[in-house]
């Protein structure tokens, strides 16, 4: 059977970088995406690992599709290599593939690693718009890795912090962090030697470390009631306790956080401190408008996020439009 020749759209990571998205652009197009999983207009898999055992790393394959109108079905493979920084490479690099949900057929191929970095960000961001005080003015930032950065950046967009506080282990990481954070945002940002100092008493509180194994790093009675936390390492750095002090528990989807060997919050499922009983709603949900957000300004709330590949399409589909508006990208014959 013949057919017309198909192509496949390619943005590099130069592409995406080209592309220059706004803090706005970017929030956007995740919130959009996280609207329509509230409104079960989406389909999502629970991530899978892939473990080469041939260095300190592994690969996340995340699976996920929309129906109209974004109307993409997509695959995500990303490395997390946690010893790159040694090769002068960033620990996680990838590609996003998209395909038509109707036929299967291949539409694109766009750079994972900005991508991921972005839409991290842009999951923390918009679950401190809907679940973290309004006045928030301090934050405390743990990690330096690139979804830290705009992390910092695009909750600063929402809020204006007057005080940004950073840590990681490294002190040459988390130094290069601060000083690319105060001359992209314009402020100080306080690095700090030790996670107290970071955390304690901050308003919002996001915890991003690169612990090799489960540490209570971060401990509960730093919490400030009224808090809003959002703790997403692989491994987890938190005390057992944490969960006791929340008003709510909310996540951004409860098929992958109820399962698999990573997670920040992989003891309290364990343990049954977060369960279907104990959860909130998923960040889909409040998004949608179907569950509330905050609704007082003592609640102390979490929301552990462990990475969504409907957020990595709808933002890898909002690349390829604004994309063909600049001519930037290629297009590859497939068939």
């Amino acid at each position: 059977m013949s057919h017309e020749p198909l192509h496949i759209d390619f943005l590099n990571a130069l592409d995406v970088a080209a592309l220059n998205l706004t803090d706005a652009e970017i929030i956007g197009a995740v919130e959009a995406g996280l609207a329509a999983q509230g409104r079960a207009e989406t389909v999502i898999e629970p991530r899978m690992h892939l473990m080469p055992k041939v260095a300190n790393g592994h690969f996340n394959v995340l699976r996920g599709a929309f129906r109209a109108p974004i109307n993409r079905a997509g695959v995500k493979v990303i490395g997390d290599f946690v010893d790159n920084y040694k090769l002068g490479l960033p620990s996680e690099m990838g590609l996003l593939l998209l395909f038509d949900p109707a036929t299967g057929v291949p539409t694109a191929i766009v750079d994972g690693s900005h991508l991921t970095d972005m839409r991290t960000g842009a999951i923390t961001a918009i679950g401190a718009k809907h679940l973290a005080r309004k006045g928030s003015k301090i934050l405390g930032h743990v990690g330096a890795r690139g979804t830290a950065y705009w992390n910092v950046r695009l909750l600063d967009s929402l809020f204006d912090f007057d005080e940004i506080r950073v840590h990681s282990r490294r002190k040459e990481s988390r130094d290069a962090f601060g000083a690319k954070l105060s001359a992209d945002l314009g402020k100080m940002v306080t690095v700090t030697e030790d996670w107290r100092a970071c955390v304690e008493g901050a308003d919002i509180v996001v915890e991003a470390s690169r612990l090799d194994a489960p540490a209570p790093m971060l401990k509960t009675e730093w919490i400030k009631p009224g808090a809003f936390v959002v703790p997403y390492g692989t491994m987890s750095a938190v005390e057992l306790s944490l969960t006791d002090i929340m008003s709510k528990l909310v996540v951004d989807d409860w098929g992958q956080c109820k399962g698999g060997p990573f997670g920040s919050l992989r003891a309290h499922v364990e343990a049954g401190k977060l369960s279907e009983q104990t959860l909130h709603a998923e960040m889909g949900e409040i998004v949608a408008g179907l569950k509330p957000g905050r609704e007082r300004e003592d609640e102390t709330i979490l929301f552990w996020h462990r990475g969504l590949s409907l957020s990595d399409i709808a933002l890898g589909d909002f690349m390829l439009a604004k994309a063909r508006t600049m001519g930037l990208g290629q297009r590859l014959r497939y068939a």
